[in-house]
């Protein structure tokens, strides 16, 4: 079925709406909350949850496109589970990809306090802008999606040892970028 078309069953508050929601984003949303999460049971209540957050929200929201709607509902309480399950433990996938970027946005003063959150998502998105289509990608998986290199290894058929180097480099390329916009890092 079309977006459109669950969308439209979300506004008729036809219960059909949830199944097609599983059958055509159920995976993407185990995948993002399994990154992040690791543990069957709270991958299982997060697209639980995620389904319960779209069927509250739409209506009255009409998002387009539903799919990063939806991954980013999963995403966002995926994030919040895993913040109130350890607590003070970080070592977790999530916790991995965090650490790899904390090396070019760590400074004396931390990011929250140089800049709003609006003005944080427009530099990035710029620097997102300025990379390749498979640089931007990868970038995107990892560091959004927590995406296992390995993973992502496979996908594009080359060594994990490789896309550790190419995403240092990105790391690399958004640390002097962030400089250059006059962020101290």
């Amino acid at each position: 079925m079309e977006d459109a078309g669950i969308i439209e069953l979300l506004f008729r508050r036809s219960e059909r709406a949830i199944g097609e929601l599983e059958r055509k984003y159920g995976a993407g949303c185990r995948r993002i909350a399994g990154n992040i999460l690791g543990d069957f049971r709270d991958i299982e209540e997060c697209v639980n949850d995620t389904y319960l957050g779209v069927w509250s929200s739409i209506p009255p929201k009409k998002p387009d496109p539903l799919q990063a709607y939806i991954y980013r509902i999963a995403r966002n309480l995926a994030v919040k589970r895993l913040r109130r399950n350890t607590a003070q433990k970080r070592r977790t996938q999530y916790d991995a990809a965090l650490d790899e970027l904390e090396e070019c946005m760590s400074g004396s003063a931390s990011l929250e306090d140089q800049l709003s959150a609006r003005e944080l998502s427009g530099l990035l998105d710029s620097f997102l802008d300025s990379l390749s289509d498979s640089d931007r990608y990868l970038f995107v998986r990892r560091y959004w999606y927590s995406d296992p290199v390995e993973d992502l290894a496979k996908e594009s058929h080359a060594t994990p040892n490789s896309l550790y180097v190419r995403l240092h480099r990105i790391r690399e390329k958004l640390r002097k970028y962030l400089i250059s916009e006059g962020i101290e890092i």
